[in-house]
């Protein structure tokens, strides 16, 4: 049940994005500024991150969390990879003196 409702609620998302009714008016002004298509999608683009939070929190695969840890700091999980040399170093100019 969960599932179907998030793949219709995606796919609600969808069709509202093909927002062919604003395509020849600029008007009504929204706020008296803001093209009424901009608008428009700025409220889609809110609504986009938050059913995107939802998918995330309700739809994520568990398997991929276990056992990983917070490997960009170096706490937990694997150890972060460390080169096995130090770089060379630069070459230096040497000082030269124009005669």
């Amino acid at each position: 049940m969960k599932r179907a409702l998030l793949v219709i609620i995606v796919g609600v998302l969808y069709v509202l994005h093909q927002d062919f009714w604003f395509w020849r008016a600029a008007r009504p002004l929204v706020f008296g500024f803001l093209p009424v298509g901009l608008f428009y999608h700025a409220c889609y683009t809110v609504a986009t991150v938050l059913v995107m939070m939802l998918l995330v929190r309700i739809a994520w695969p568990s398997e991929l969390e276990e056992g990983v840890g917070d490997a960009a700091s170096g706490r937990g999980g694997e150890a972060p990879v460390r080169p096995l040399s130090p770089s060379p170093p630069l070459p230096v100019a040497a000082d030269r003196e124009d005669t």
